[in-house]
């Protein structure tokens, strides 16, 4: 796949938009990390499922990228956004690949049974948390009530009749400015249904996100029945990422 000059734009900005909702999640946890031109890196060991580098740019050298990680213990991991990353030699082997997706701004209908509302107190986040994670403890304890405070960050949850928690998602926002050539993009996470039917939670994110966002193009990145289900709803795949892992 020929990635284009607006592609690129976008990926970049899609990159930026994910690292920063990472760096909010490790700032909850206590982790703090910094950004540099060509990636985001965290100096000491990130939460579960959240990578301790995400590059910003093309053609970012792993060598120089390497030093800033801890690598002491196995389990670190690299986003490389751009899939043009040389780190076999460093250690990493490839844990996965997903494609970064594209969505022009626009809302569909809403989903027929869901009330869908940002989450604002920890006891519906714990809820939000527990549906997402499948009632998985170790999963669910990732999503600690500072994210209510962080900039930027929505937590959306879809609710049945009975208030429970059915579908949810992240959505997060960052300033980007022209350095990324699109301003004000939504990064658009952690889309589930308790039933595992993506497809009937993405309008209620959607319609959502379109709510608390107007005119802003969605991005994030999907891969598997995920990517699929995201194509459905109208998003495009615009260019490759790889996640590595230090073993």
């Amino acid at each position: 796949m020929t990635t284009t000059l607006g592609q690129e734009s976008l990926i970049r900005a899609a990159a930026r938009d994910n690292a920063h909702w990472c760096a909010a999640m490790c700032r909850v946890h206590g982790v703090q990390g910094e950004f540099g031109s060509d990636a985001w890196t965290a100096p000491r060991r990130t939460p579960l499922r959240y990578p301790d580098a995400v590059t910003l740019a093309p053609g970012t050298r792993a060598s120089a990228l390497v030093p800033r990680i801890d690598t002491t213990m196995p389990g670190a991991t690299v986003k490389d956004s751009f899939a043009d990353l040389a780190l076999a030699d460093h250690g990493f082997t490839v844990l996965f690949e997903a494609r970064w997706i594209h969505r022009p701004a626009g809302a569909p209908a809403r989903g027929p049974d869901e009330k869908w509302d940002v989450v604002r107190e920890p006891a519906a986040l714990r809820a939000w948390a527990w549906a997402w994670s499948d009632g998985q403890d170790d999963e669910a304890d990732l999503f600690w009530p500072g994210l209510l405070t962080e900039p930027g960050v929505c937590v959306l949850a879809g609710t049945d009749s009975e208030g429970r928690v059915v579908a949810g998602a992240v959505a997060s926002v960052h300033e980007s400015g022209d350095r990324d050539g699109v301003v004000g993009v939504v990064g658009v996470s952690n889309v589930f249904a308790a039933d595992g039917d993506l497809t009937s939670a993405w309008p209620g994110v959607l319609d959502t996100v379109h709510a608390l966002f107007p005119g802003r193009p969605l991005v994030g990145y999907e891969q598997g029945d995920a990517l699929t289900a995201a194509l459905h709803q109208g998003f495009a795949p615009i260019g490759p990422l790889r996640v590595w892992l230090h073993a």
